[in-house]
């Protein structure tokens, strides 16, 4: 039997830290999954699961331990099976959803956002967002994507009657799509 483990990581942003890390996962006998991991502002964080035989897991969190200085690793048990496994069992395939958005930068804008997307019971997979120049206007635009998980029965059409409503309160381009990618 294996376990499955998530990991966060986050440390000063310098070569080898992706290799100091893949190093102790395979020494302690663990698989590494998935991650998603990124550089922000001279740090490196993101979030990595591992599985691991059961027996071989507490040497595999005692062995992460020294990674302290070099990265912070903080380990955290998955319950059974995940959401994943509940949504297989249940006999719903996952839907996800893409979407952009587009407008000048201020504060409020995510929390607008992840506002509306809670209120439809819409979970966030994933969330990229920047900042950059607006040309020629002068200002900051913020940018960002997010992937969201769809649950079954979710009103489609009120979740971008609502977007639309709040990108034209916050004055934001909204895009929603497919996620083509899952």
């Amino acid at each position: 039997m294996t376990t499955t483990l998530v990991l966060t990581v986050i440390g000063d942003d310098r070569a080898g830290l992706v290799k100091a890390l893949a190093d102790v996962i395979e020494g302690g006998g663990g698989n590494w999954e998935r991650s998603h991991l990124s550089e922000l502002a001279g740090k490196f964080a993101g979030i990595v699961t591992v599985t691991v035989p059961e027996d071989r897991a507490d040497a595999l969190r005692a062995a992460l331990a020294p990674l302290d200085g070099l990265l912070a690793v903080a380990v955290h048990d998955t319950a059974a099976g995940g959401a994943d496994a509940e949504l297989r069992e249940a006999g719903e395939a996952r839907r996800e959803l893409r979407i952009d958005l587009l407008g000048n930068d201020r504060p409020g804008i995510v929390g607008a956002v992840s506002g509306v997307l809670a209120k439809h019971d819409l979970s966030v997979a994933e969330l990229q967002s920047s900042t950059r120049d607006a040309p020629m206007a002068g200002g900051r635009l913020f940018e960002a994507t997010a992937l969201v998980t769809v649950p079954a029965g979710a009103d489609l059409a009120a979740l971008q009657t609502d977007l639309e409503e709040l990108a034209t309160e916050i004055m934001v381009d909204v895009a929603v799509s497919p996620d083509t990618a899952n």
